[in-house]
């Protein structure tokens, strides 16, 4: 089919939230092109089978959902399900020389606090506070498709004073400290705070809160969910909705740079070495804030870091482990901690921050397989195979600058050395072999994610994140620019970041004037 001259939308940038862009405005009858450099839509949203003659497709990169509205589901007729996971987390330890841990899900949950703790206050208290965050995730959440609330109309959307402060105004560090005294636990709190973000629980910029927020409003209850099928799942109907709706989607296209006067735009793009140039009245960029300065000629924004590890394994079971009152099929089923004590968290941090790779690299481990087996070949299931996401934190992106490879290397074993040390057996006897004799295990750092997927600094939300508020840059959905026609609908726009399709849609709603 021809792609025309001109169209009403050019979307650069096929991931998640470019694809809801599109499959809106064509919904409302615009003529939308969507531009994709790589050779397959999703971006950082996909499923791939990452080792060699395996069957196993894995969501590469993003794995779990929490922000993606059931709203945008709905109003698409996305053929897309999750499930929920049957815990919530378990995290190991060492007491008195007794491995035990802390498992949080089921009817089991103050049972396993008592045993860690001694008493039941540390759970009361859990299910205090909980309860706090999940009234402000009934009342935030539906607000991240609406224009954005000032800061006193959210304050007010709130109605409670106590949760304001703790989540808006002070750092996190300090409620975690006021309301839990064990470490541990205090521990397996913060790292919703931490998870793609390189920052202390006290820091004043108040940076860790912003990402504990979008951590605990998900879906208004704060559940993250798996994607049944895999990540890909949802890409994939994205871009069905979107071709049905009449948008034109363009693979192996990369936009090279947007002209505009602030009615009309040009965008210009290569593919198969050749160059053209199509007109637009508007163009969303579902890219970081520093690709959209590139693309215009603008001056680029403040340098983005990520700071994590991300590796992806398969093994042949599930690990034995040391504490033997839990099944290794419960454990894994939730969020798996290792090394994120308080203290540890703090000390990870203190190490990264003078430059080192963490003593005690702090992680957490996903096993998607568990509750979604139809990621795996029919054979892999029944011969009880399963996936391992492992999401390492405190590793910015400065640690790998002199040797990517190197420190990558090093880091991966010292990550791996900390989840053995709970184990009966190693991990690495548990991995399966791909078609070549190779371990199925792949690791990425910070420098990888910017080299395959152009995320700035490996940044996975493209720059810090922003609280869901309008200040006075950010416009009424947060997704405008300085030029009139030109709108950011990537994870880099107000109430971005994570898998939620929030900045698509709120980037289609500007454009079409609701």
């Amino acid at each position: 089919m021809p792609v025309p001259d001109s169209y009403d939308a050019v979307i650069v940038g096929g991931g998640h939230n470019g694809l809801v862009a599109a499959a809106y405005l064509a919904r409302a009858g615009q003529s939308v092109l969507v531009l994709e450099r790589l050779g397959t839509t999703g971006g950082a949203a996909v499923s791939t089978r990452p080792f060699a003659g395996v069957d196993a497709r894995l969501s590469r990169y993003s794995y779990l959902v929490s922000l993606l509205p059931r709203k945008i589901v709905r109003e698409l007729g996305l053929d897309f399900a999750v499930r929920k996971r049957t815990v919530s987390s378990y995290t190991p330890a060492v007491r008195d020389g007794r491995a035990t841990g802390l498992l949080v899900g089921g009817d089991g949950t103050r049972d396993s606090f008592a045993a860690l703790t001694g008493s039941d206050r540390e759970y009361e208290a859990w299910q205090r506070f909980y309860r706090r965050t999940g009234q402000v995730a009934e009342r935030v959440f539906p607000t991240l498709t609406e224009p954005l609330p000032t800061r006193d109309a959210l304050r007010a959307r709130i109605g409670d004073a106590d949760a304001w402060r703790m989540l808006f105004e002070e750092p996190i560090g300090v409620a975690v400290e006021e309301n839990f005294d064990d470490d541990l636990v205090r521990g397996v709190v913060l790292t919703d705070a931490l998870i793609g973000t390189f920052a202390d629980a006290h820091d004043p910029s108040l940076l860790q809160n912003r990402c504990f927020l979008y951590h605990v409003i998900g879906g208004g209850t704060g559940d993250w969910d798996v994607p049944v099928g895999g990540m890909g799942a949802l890409t994939d109907a994205l871009a069905g909705a979107a071709r049905a709706a009449g948008a034109h989607i363009r693979t192996g296209h990369e936009a090279i740079r947007i002209d505009t006067d602030g009615t009309h735009a040009e965008v210009t793009v290569r593919a198969d070495g050749e160059e053209r140039t199509v007109g637009a009245r508007r163009v969303l960029v579902n890219a970081s804030p520093q690709a959209l300065a590139a693309l215009l000629g603008d001056a680029p924004p403040a340098p983005a870091e990520g700071a994590q590890l991300k590796v992806n394994m398969l093994l042949t079971r599930l690990p034995r482990l040391r504490d033997r009152s839990v099944d290794p099929h419960e454990a894994f089923a939730g969020t798996f901690h290792i090394a994120e004590g308080y203290g540890q968290l703090a000390d990870a941090y203190r190490d990264a921050a003078a430059g080192r790779l963490p003593a005690a690299p702090p992680s957490e481990i996903y096993c998607h397989s568990l509750t979604d087996p139809s990621i795996l070949g029919a054979d892999l299931a029944a011969r009880g195979y399963q996936t391992l996401t492992l999401f390492g934190l405190h590793t910015p992106a400065r640690l790998f600058a002199a040797d990517n490879e190197a420190t990558r290397t090093a880091l991966l074993k010292a990550t791996l050395a900390e989840l053995d040390a709970h184990l009966e057996e190693p991990i690495a006897d548990c991995l399966a072999l791909d078609a070549n004799g190779e371990p199925c295990i792949e690791a990425r750092t910070p420098l990888d994610l910017e080299h395959d997927l152009r995320l700035p600094g490996g940044h996975i939300f493209h720059r810090d994140l922003a609280f869901p508020y309008a200040t006075g840059t950010t416009g009424r959905w947060g997704v405008e620019t300085p030029h009139a026609n030109i709108l950011l609908c990537g994870a880099g726009a107000v109430r971005g970041g994570g898998v939620s399709g929030v900045p698509g849609h709120n980037a289609a709603m500007a454009a079409l004037g609701r």
